[in-house]
Formats: C-alpha cells, sequence, structure tokens
C-alpha cells in the first residue's frame, strides 16, 4: 500500500516583500476571524496592512525567513527515515499560510496515487489555530477532491519521550559549547512559547497545560527545579492573551544571565531570529542581563526519528495498542485522529 505522509507547517514569507508579506498576514487574520465576529470584512486585510510594515522589517533583519526550507527538508528527513523502516511511503510539506499550501499537499499525494494518508502537524503542542486550523485543512482538501482515501490524523506529541529529551540535550549541547554554567545561581531558564488568544484556550486544546507540562519535563530531564515561563503574543486585536508576557518575565527575572527556550518552536522564524534574538535581546541587556538563546534543534536525527515514530504508530490497524500509547484525540473527535494527551 502506497502511503503518503503529510507534513504541516505554518509557513511563513521568504522575501521581504509587500506582495508576500500581505497575502499571508491577511489569511492569518480571516482564518482567527472568530476571534472578532462584529468587525466586519474588511477587518483582516486592514490588521494585514498594518503589520506588513514590522514583518517585513523584522524579515529583512533576518535574512528572509528559513521556516519552508526548513520543513521541506524535515520532510526529506522524515522519509528516509520510514523507508528504512521499510515502509513504501512518500512525505509532502503543505503549509497553512504559505506556499506549498495543505490543499496542494493533497492533490499532490492524490495525483501519486496514495492509498494511505497521514497528516502530522509539525506543532509539538496542540492549539487551535495551528494544529487543529490545518488538520481541518486536510479534510477541506480531501472532501474537495472527493477523494475516498484511508486518512490517520495526528494530534498533539509534545509527550513523546524523545521529545522532552531532545529539548533538554539542545540546552545542555549549547551550554557546554558556550561554557555558560545552567545551574549557577545567577542564571536563569527562561521558556518562551507561541502565545495564543485566551478565547481559544476555552473553546479549544488545553494549550497552557500542554506548554507547563513540557517545561515541567524538560526541566525534569536537566535536573532543574527553578524556571520561568513567558509566551510571545502578537497583540494585533484588541483581545486578552496568555500570560505573562516573556518581556515582562525577563524584565522582572532576578539574575545576572537568561537562557531562553523557545520550547513550542520547530523551527528557526521571525518569532526566534527577529523577536528573540533582536527585541527580547534588546530587553534583557537594556535590563543588565546576559542573554542567550537555544538554537532550534530543527534537523536534528532525533526529530526525524520520534515523528517517523509517531507515523509508523498510528499506521497500526489499532494505533491505541502502539507502543507510544497513544489515544484518540478528545479535542478533535474522530474515529482517525490520535494523539499523546488523551491520556489525562
Amino acid at each position: 500500500m502506497k502511503i503518503g505522509v503529510l507534513i504541516l507547517n505554518f509557513g511563513e514569507p521568504e522575501n521581504p516583500t509587500l506582495e508576500e508579506v500581505v497575502p499571508f498576514l491577511e489569511r492569518i487574520f480571516v482564518r482567527n476571524s472568530s476571534l472578532e465576529p462584529d468587525k466586519g470584512r474588511g477587518r483582516a486585510r486592514k490588521l494585514a496592512e498594518a503589520r506588513a510594515p514590522g514583518l517585513i522589517e523584522e524579515l529583512v533583519e533576518i535574512g528572509g525567513s528559513p521556516l519552508n526550507q526548513q520543513a521541506q527538508k524535515q520532510a526529506r528527513m522524515i522519509e528516509r527515515v520510514l523507508r528504512r523502516r521499510d515502509l513504501e511511503v512518500r512525505c509532502y510539506s503543505g503549509m497553512q499560510f504559505t506556499e506549498p499550501s495543505v490543499g496542494a499537499a493533497v492533490a499532490e499525494a492524490q495525483a501519486d496515487g496514495v492509498e494511505e494518508l497521514v497528516a502530522l502537524p509539525i506543532y509539538p503542542l496542540c492549539g487551535m489555530s495551528t494544529t487543529l486550523a490545518a488538520l481541518s485543512d486536510v479534510q477541506t482538501a480531501v472532501s474537495e477532491l472527493s477523494w475516498d482515501v484511508n486518512l490517520r490524523e495526528i494530534t498533539g506529541w509534545h509527550r513523546h519521550p524523545a521529545y522532552r529529551r531532545l529539548r533538554a540535550d539542545a540546552i545542555l549541547d549549547y551550554v557546554k559549547r558556550t561554557g555558560v554554567d545552567l545551574r549557577a545561581s545567577e542564571t536563569r531558564l527562561i521558556f518562551s512559547a507561541h502565545g495564543t488568544p485566551l478565547k481559544y484556550l476555552n473553546d479549544g486544546p488545553r494549550y497552557v497545560e500542554y506548554v507547563e507540562d513540557t517545561c515541567r519535563n524538560v526541566a525534569r530531564e536537566l535536573g532543574i527545579s527553578e524556571y520561568s515561563l513567558g509566551y510571545q503574543n502578537h497583540t494585533n486585536r484588541d483581545i486578552e492573551w496568555t500570560e505573562p508576557e516573556v518581556e515582562t518575565v525577563v524584565r522582572e527575572v532576578d539574575a545576572a544571565r537568561v537562557i531562553v527556550d523557545a520550547v513550542s518552536f520547530m523551527h528557526e522564524q521571525s518569532e526566534t531570529l527577529a523577536e528573540l534574538d533582536g527585541e527580547l535581546r534588546g530587553i534583557a541587556e537594556e535590563a543588565g542581563l546576559e542573554f542567550h538563546r537555544i538554537p532550534i534543534p530543527h534537523d536534528d536525527p532525533v526529530f526525524a526519528e520520534l515523528l517517523a515514530d509517531l507515523v509508523e504508530d498510528v499506521l497500526r490497524p489499532e494505533p491505541i495498542m502502539g507502543e507510544l500509547g497513544l489515544r484518540r484525540c478528545l479535542c478533535r473527535a474522530t474515529p482517525t485522529t490520535f494523539c499523546l494527551n488523551a491520556a489525562e
């Protein structure tokens, strides 16, 4: 049986131009328009045009986003691992808000004669506008093509035991390479997670619980009991977001140096290379702090292996009997959606 694996990502413009950035942002704001249901049809375009200059400035600063290229490489890595495990598989990279789109990836898989399709969002922590939205896009694309394919979906996977080890090892590798004392009393480890509107916490997955769970497990792997957590919020809309903001955490920390790990990200992108390495570093140094940021282990072979584990497990006739402990997902309650979060 020919298997297709959709590696689903957010996407980000590679070039800092209005032609790429404004449509990208507008798609995001349209997709999340339920946050302001009374604002009218033109709201998304206005928000996109207002946000575009700032994002363009960030993309210029970092030389364009590497996210899409890293995502393509991840798809190739996962494909190689699965083929070494004797699976007849091809991986496809689909982006929610840039090209190649999720719909284009699904259409390519259909044209290739795929008989069994696995949809795997690259987001470790299941969220409403990321994981669930990406899977909804897959379902829409399959329906529009009238494609009768055996579809399996994977949602939250941050509890894979290799994931917390991957994040911990990235931190240990960094401090060993740079000579920073992670356990010194004047050093503070700060986890930075992508923020989310509080409305999505009320109506969707237990995202904050997943973030806190991940931070706690990574810290445990490191043998650290003291750490901080902050969120990278995008407050374009006048709505409530997750707290505390990471900027506030850095300003108020009692330390001489901070080590920041972007624990919810699996790519380098504007939110790591510009928001953290640029803006947050500036805030830290203004406060007299030494600043360090852990590189994202996006191309670590361990990462490809753990995603391959998920694919292999979900392809079992009964995934819930697999080694990883996959369960039927509660926040996307379909018979073919599985995750590692539903056990609790």
